[in-house]
């Protein structure tokens, strides 16, 4: 158990899919799989732990932003022998062609900030990549589904609310779209030797400003847990 987890010893999988909402976390186990037991409780942070297909998965909340899913993940990782984590979340599209439901595989993260990647890794990089092997088989599965996937950097953003222009920030990040945690997630990966990807389903788009219900959110992304479920 950690200060966050407290989880038994060999009840967590070492594949975790990892959305950041504690509610989706509870629509995916309950919708897809069997023999489901809840596995964490602590803050409210749902984990569940049951079978897709009859192989073993985890379906662990991370929570909104880099401090949270940084915190999640490294212990997944580190005292749960988790060998891999998918983060499955939504993103706002940078893109008036990356429309609403769109799937997202992310090929690379840019934070505006190094610090997490300092104090975590000892590098000064504002960008940070998945798993190439990881982001493989999800690019099979998605193939074997028929599901289409666009591949693209996303902005780890630390600020929600922010007051730069957003034409700037595109220009800056370079990025297909935003969102909140996947750089995080990166980090401890690669400092753990681990595997890391991210799925996103674009909720809104920041420049035709539609966007995605809360309940929506929660409920409707399917293509993307597809997919990812497929690992186990």
């Amino acid at each position: 158990m950690t200060p966050h987890i407290n989880a038994k010893p060999g009840s967590i999988a070492k594949t975790v899919l990892m959305p950041g909402d504690p509610l989706r976390a509870k629509f995916i186990a309950e919708t897809f799989l069997t023999n489901v037991e809840l596995v964490n409780t602590v803050r409210n942070m749902f984990m569940y732990t049951g079978l897709y297909k009859g192989k073993p998965i985890t379906i662990a909340a991370s929570g909104m932003g880099v401090p949270s899913i940084g915190i999640y993940s490294y212990e997944l990782y580190k005292f749960y022998d988790v060998e891999r984590i998918v983060r499955i979340g939504s993103a706002g599209s940078y893109k008036e062609d990356l429309k609403l439901y769109d799937v997202l595989l992310v090929d690379s993260a840019y934070s505006d900030s190094h610090s997490y990647s300092q104090l975590v890794l000892g590098e000064n990089t504002h960008v940070l990549e998945p798993s190439k092997k990881l982001n493989a088989q999800l690019l099979e599965n998605a193939l074997k589904l028929g599901i289409d996937l666009h591949l693209g950097r996303v902005h780890s953003s630390d600020v929600f609310y922010a007051s730069r222009p957003l034409s700037k920030t595109i220009e800056i990040t370079q990025a297909d779209a935003v969102e909140m945690e996947s750089f995080a997630l990166f980090a401890n990966a690669k400092k753990l030797n681990k595997e890391a990807a991210c799925l996103l389903t674009i909720s809104d788009n920041l420049i035709t400003k539609e966007e995605t219900s809360s309940e929506e959110r929660e409920t409707k992304f399917l293509k993307m847990m597809e997919i990812a479920l497929e690992l186990a």
